[in-house]
């Protein structure tokens, strides 16, 4: 069996393994919506742990389901062997054509599961899995083989994506080939999300990310607690979870601005639409860590676009490629609170500019970004590999 029908295309479509350890993340909804845009492929998601609910009709397979009495420790002999014995097993009725990790790491796992199966390997880098230094990987058990053997994938992989142009630079220094490493944008549905009418907005400042340093947050609050007094009608809508949430609500309330921030927690991909619809302007001030972590794109930036909301973020990783200075929303260095409040005051006194920015901010996503699209692109290197 290769994979299900859909939208009445035959069973004889080859079948795509997905693979990502920790499967349907609600942080993770770009995995998803570009699998399930295969037209000419058919998703196998794939992984060791579920972590939410597959799309409708989807199959997905993980180590969890084989014997629940053993999942831990058949999860930590594969973490720590790779070995594929255990994914094969899973994998008896299908015959996969093709596999595609999401993120190095997996890349690192998946490889001897293709080389078992004799099916090429396409890895699709996101950020972390290419800009956080060595040490930062050895500190984590699930992470260690990933430095161990990034060069055996370098050498072996089939095709590598990179989420950005910035990315990929970080790759290609990494030691991999410039001919097998390429840019690929994943994109966003622009057909699912349309743009929002103008009566929706509302003085509301939306930051959705996880509550870790690399998002910026705390100069995110910061920034918004030295907005101008003509602006304390405005509310910050924080939207994710994360290692720093209680401590980032310490300091709303130490700057006096508890109760115009307000931290929801993570939120199905479906309501964090929703709230987009209403910002006036969405940020993202992430920043570079000591470690090295440094933001690959964002692709909730690229939502906030398709919706016709200006950006603001900061002039760091891959975020210029997806906000154009002055035109579709503006960038400020990072970890400076003080031009973030300006740039924040500035956008709020300028309904106008809001307007003109999120018309561009939808136009260069239409043209660059489209999830449809690059999803075409994606299964043309699918094909590639495959007629090989």
């Amino acid at each position: 069996m290769i994979g299900k029908i859909k939208d009445g295309q035959s069973d004889a479509l080859p079948e795509v393994a997905i693979f990502r350890h920790n499967l349907f993340r609600v942080s993770e909804p770009f995995i998803v919506q570009q699998a399930q845009q295969l037209r000419r492929h058919i998703p196998l998601y794939l992984g060791r742990l579920r972590f939410g609910a597959a799309p409708d009709g989807a199959r997905a397979l993980a180590l969890e389901d084989i014997d629940p009495r053993w999942v831990l420790p058949r999860v930590g002999l594969q973490m720590l062997t790779r070995n594929p014995k255990s994914y094969q097993r899973l994998l008896t009725g299908h015959r996969p054509a093709l596999l595609h990790a999401h993120f190095g790491i997996e890349g690192v796992y998946a490889l001897p599961l293709a080389k078992r199966l004799g099916i090429p390997l396409v890895t699709t880098f996101h950020g972390f899995d290419a800009t956080l230094m060595t040490a930062g990987f050895l500190l984590s058990p699930a992470w260690t083989n990933y430095p161990l053997f990034r060069g055996q994938l370098a050498a072996q992989g089939d095709l590598f994506l990179c989420a950005s142009a910035f990315i990929r630079e970080r790759v290609l220094a990494m030691g991999f080939p410039e001919e097998r490493t390429r840019l690929h944008y994943i994109g966003v549905d622009c057909e699912a999300i349309r743009p929002r009418e103008a009566g929706e907005e509302t003085q509301m400042i939306l930051h959705v990310a996880r509550l870790a340093e690399v998002k910026g947050t705390e100069y995110l609050i910061r920034a918004f607690a030295t907005l101008p007094p003509r602006h304390r009608d405005a509310e910050l809508v924080l939207i994710g979870e994360g290692p720093l949430r209680r401590r980032l609500e310490a300091l709303a309330k130490s700057l006096g601005i508890a109760d115009r921030v307000h931290f929801l927690g993570a939120q199905p991909h479906a309501a964090v639409l929703d709230w987009m619809r209403k910002a006036a302007i969405l940020v993202l001030p992430s920043v570079r860590t000591l470690s090295g972590r440094v933001e690959g794109l964002g692709i909730v930036l690229l939502e906030a676009a398709a919706t016709g909301v200006p950006v603001i973020g900061s002039r760091i990783g891959g975020i210029p490629e997806g906000v154009h200075d002055g035109v579709n929303g503006l960038l400020v260095p990072s970890r400076d609170a003080g031009a973030l409040a300006a740039s924040i005051a500035d956008l709020l006194d300028d309904p106008a500019a809001r307007v003109r920015m999120g018309q561009a901010a939808r136009a260069l996503v239409e043209e660059k970004f489209d999830l449809r699209r690059q999803t075409e692109i994606l299964e043309t290197h699918y094909d590639m590999l495959l007629s090989r």
